[in-house]
């Protein structure tokens, strides 16, 4: 079956390519009523999964023209550090772990490497020494952001941790696990949820509270948010070593396990009330899949965990590539239906979402052909 919906995906992938619809865009998240992807400009946090799709889909296939399009994308966001535009914010490794460092890791090219390593020195901008944390958003001292994070910072820290193999450069390393500490104690609750964001005073460094941006309210668990956690956690294990990571990811992999629905798709936050009309997130359901298989890399087959989380990847995956994708939908540019990017503010709450369709291929890739994306080296 996941062979099947790997090659459902690249289908739709090159006929995206062929349609030359986007030209120097990026697809970002599904218009309403249409089957297209609404196109921004190369200034936003998601413009890495379009070339990321790419790469997975060329080292599956070998097809040249899945090359060709992702080293176009490459360039583009090449252009955009070059010229540091639209980069004042925490999302450098989603941009470029997947463009820059994909192409290192598939090609070994040595502009991209360099590219990568310069990206991650714009992250390290970002670091907040009174907090020990990476600031999420905003210019620095900003009042309402100056020390704020959010749990999706996770997944950009891997581009430090490379960073730090590649050049030895200890700072890389230390900033990714002190940001990954506080993360753990500020943002992992008692119970195995998580606080979407986390505000710190930047002018003492004290803590303040935890709250939400995206989820049903502060106290609740925005569902991307938790699945960001376990896999972010899980590969700061990868490349720490420290087993307090790999139990915290183990943990909020259970409580997410534990809550997903019948048909193997959560919803967009797990204390939302379940009626017919609440609103699900596919791309919560692929990240948080990817995450468990990296989780349970590090497990062994007698951990009770294992086979409980083994058997919520192949239930999520099974379910979104049955009942999510957009498999018979002639003309579709998305690979998943009903991803959320807003529901509490209204933004495409039940739309395509690029990452939402990034994580699907990355997870189908993993189950079927052990290809782990692009976040460490192979």
């Amino acid at each position: 079956m996941y062979k099947k919906a790997i090659e459902q995906a690249l289908q739709t992938t090159k006929a995206n390519i062929e349609r030359e619809r986007f030209g120097d865009k990026f697809p970002h998240v599904g218009i309403n009523s249409s089957n297209q992807y609404e196109l921004i400009e190369n200034e936003g946090w998601t413009e890495g999964f379009w070339p990321g799709i790419l790469w997975l889909s060329y080292e599956y296939s070998g097809n040249g023209i899945y090359r060709e399009a992702a080293v176009k994308t490459v360039n583009s966001l090449r252009n955009r550090l070059q010229n540091n535009w639209s980069l004042d914010h925490h999302d450098i490794g989603f941009l470029y772990s997947l463009s820059s460092k994909a192409q290192w890791i598939v090609e070994g090219n040595e502009d991209a490497r360099q590219a990568a390593i310069q990206a991650a020195d714009v992250l390290m901008k970002r670091w907040r020494g009174n907090m020990n944390i990476l600031q999420a958003w905003g210019r620095e001292g900003d009042p309402d952001n100056g020390g704020r994070i959010i749990i999706d910072c996770l997944m950009n820290l891997p581009l430090l941790h490379w960073a730090y193999k590649q050049t030895g450069n200890e700072s890389y390393r230390e900033v990714a696990d002190k940001h990954t500490e506080a993360s753990r104690r500020y943002l992992v609750r008692g119970d195995d949820s998580s606080y979407h964001t986390f505000w710190f005073d930047p002018a003492t460094g004290d803590s303040h509270r935890g709250g939400t941006h995206q989820g049903y309210k502060d106290g609740s668990t925005w569902t991307r948010g938790q699945a960001w956690g376990i896999y972010g956690f899980a590969l700061a294990y990868r490349y720490l070593q420290k087993p307090e990571y790999l139990e915290t990811a183990k943990r909020l992999a259970v409580y997410f396990a534990d809550r997903i629905p019948e048909d193997g798709v959560v919803y967009w936050d797990f204390d939302a009330p379940q009626v017919p009309e609440t609103k699900r997130d596919s791309s919560a359901s692929a990240i948080a899949a990817c995450g468990m298989l990296e989780v349970c890399g590090f497990l062994s087959d007698s951990d009770p965990a294992y086979n409980k989380l083994m058997q919520a990847v192949n239930r999520s995956i099974e379910g979104l590539a049955n009942d999510y994708s957009t498999k018979e939908e002639d003309g579709a540019e998305g690979l998943l239906n009903r991803g959320s990017y807003s529901v509490r503010s209204g933004s495409s709450p039940d739309d395509y979402t690029i990452w939402g369709d990034y994580f699907y291929l990355e997870a189908l890739m993993r189950l079927e052909k052990g290809i782990p994306g692009y976040w460490y080296e192979r």
